[in-house]
């Protein structure tokens, strides 16, 4: 088995560095008609896809758990992750656990149902869920044309206000706030800087950039 893995990596395409890492993550989701933030890897050391196989990989530095708030739901990813990727699949996973009840049970397949936008993700101990596949888009960062800060999905072709996106994702923002204001929460929303999601009634803050 590891030298198929390793003759597999010889063939692919390889990325190295968390910024392109996360880019290449989510294209790679996306030509498989899978929501782009499934794999939310924070400081990727390296990732890759060989095409014929399907193989993928991601390594990052730490372990990490991420909350999908939109369901409630915590999942750990590994340092490493595996899988094999086919069009709305990905089969054989490993390195990626959901807490179920007070158990971290092991995920290996992740299905995507267009039809009825739903995500299942089911283990091999016999346990199924399925969640609207919308709590899995994330969030990714535009700057249009005339230099305003703009958020987007997979495509990137659309730009939304910020308010509304801060609504959108429950971020509680003042009454009155500037338009740099809001600009600014929502820069450290994308960068995992905003330690929580109610911001102070005074339209006026300081932050650390």
């Amino acid at each position: 088995m590891a030298q198929l893995i390793e003759e597999l990596k010889a063939k692919a395409e390889s990325y190295l560095g968390d910024e392109l890492g996360r880019v290449k993550s989510k294209e790679f989701l996306a030509e498989v008609g899978l929501p782009n933030g499934l794999l939310p890897l924070h400081d990727i050391i390296e990732c890759g896809y060989e095409r014929e196989s399907g193989y993928v990989w991601l390594k990052q530095k730490e372990q990490i758990t991420h909350k999908f708030e939109k369901i409630d739901r915590e999942v750990i990813y590994e340092t490493e992750v595996t899988a094999y990727v086919e069009q709305n699949k990905i089969l054989k996973l490993e390195g990626v656990k959901a807490k179920e009840l007070l158990v971290w049970v092991p995920v290996n397949e992740i299905i995507h149902t267009p039809e009825t936008s739903e995500i299942t993700f089911k283990s091999y101990l016999g346990i199924s869920r399925s969640f609207p596949s919308d709590a899995f888009i994330a969030a990714e960062k535009l700057i249009s044309m005339n230099g305003n800060l703009g958020i987007g999905g997979s495509n990137g072709e659309d730009k939304i206000l910020e308010k509304e996106i801060l609504q959108d994702l429950e971020i509680k923002i003042p009454p009155k706030c500037s338009n740099r204001s809001l600009e600014t929460i929502l820069e450290l929303y994308l960068d995992d800087r905003l330690p929580d999601k109610k911001i102070s009634s005074t339209v006026s803050f300081d932050v650390t950039l």
